[in-house]
């Protein structure tokens, strides 16, 4: 299936956001809408009603940079929103496949799953030593669609949903949504959940032939109200660096920093490592290391209701 992340339907989310106040538009007589009409995009941006207009009905392809900057301006863009704008009116253009996914589809892989095909054999060695060489703290590779084909010890104590065997299917997105626990271990679960569906829609604009990607959306579409509300408001996130609080049943209440790094040539695999930001914070991820040291053989989420992340 084909992923419903079109550039019109975007650009009409994004004109609906914004204000005729926050626009400079002068305001005479009564609205129907709370947001921007197109001619006024149209015209802050300097193009044609009739160009715009085509542009939302997915009937213009290919525009250019300085169009793309205009809109994104108009539009009050954020760098994330800017990004997946320029990857949505790409999307129909060719693009340059990593080493691994151009070998995959040359042993047969259709273009439509290659990425995924290749993100499914596995991850590399020196990846799964540097999970070990930092199991200090937690660290685990994440993949456009939120599996996690490798995670070190303390990731799989600190968030149960990391834990789904050998098959690489653990998945955080439907950790979030599905895992009976997840609402007690985010005290912020309203903010992790928009952060969630805000980097799948920026994942598949990136990788719009993500057929592992479409396969997790359509599921988690059809398994959960809150996640279909949150689909449809067509935010985006791309969760570079931040902060995400944990209420631990064993270390108590964790506000950790982290840091996702892309892993080179590994065809859309991000490494995450959370870091205590504090001398209470660390005590608290010491505390977890040490209850993991003792019981090697399950994690502490694990003791949590079955996961459904899997």
């Amino acid at each position: 299936m084909d992923l419903p992340t079109g550039l019109g339907s975007f650009l009409t989310s994004r004109r609906a956001r914004v204000t005729p106040r926050q626009a400079g538009v002068p305001v005479v007589g009564r609205r129907r809408v709370a947001g921007l009409r197109r001619e006024e995009v149209a015209e802050l941006a300097g193009v044609s009603l009739v160009y715009y207009t085509r542009l939302e009905q997915g009937r213009a392809r290919n525009p250019s940079e300085a169009v793309l900057a205009a809109l994104a301006r108009v539009l009050r863009l954020d760098p994330a929103e800017r990004s997946h704008l320029y990857d949505l009116a790409h999307r129909t253009g060719r693009r340059t496949p990593p080493p691994r996914a151009a070998a995959a589809r040359e042993t047969g892989t259709g273009p439509a799953d290659a990425e995924s095909a290749v993100r499914e054999e596995g991850v590399r060695e020196e990846v799964r030593l540097l999970l070990r060489a930092v199991g200090a703290v937690p660290a685990y590779v994440l993949t456009p669609a939120m599996d996690v084909p490798a995670a070190n010890d303390l990731a799989r104590a600190l968030v149960g949903g990391l834990s789904g065997g050998r098959d690489g299917r653990a998945n955080l997105a439907r950790h979030v949504f599905l895992d009976t626990g997840a609402r007690e271990l985010y005290p912020h679960w309203d903010d992790v959940a928009r952060q969630t569906v805000g980097f799948l829609r920026f994942s598949a604009g990136r990788h719009p032939g993500d057929a592992r990607l479409a396969s997790v959306v359509a599921g988690l579409s059809r398994a959960d109200e809150s996640f279909r509300r949150l689909w449809a408001a067509q935010e985006v996130q791309e969760k570079t660096h931040g902060t995400k609080s944990f209420r631990h049943p064993v270390a108590g209440r964790l506000d950790l920093a982290y840091e996702t790094l892309l892993l080179p040539g590994e065809a859309g695999l991000s490494l995450v490592v959370l870091t205590a930001p504090d001398p209470r914070t660390q005590a608290a991820l010491d505390l977890l290391g040490s209850w993991t040291a003792g019981h090697p053989e399950q994690s502490a989420g694990e003791r949590r209701p079955a996961s459904a992340s899997g």
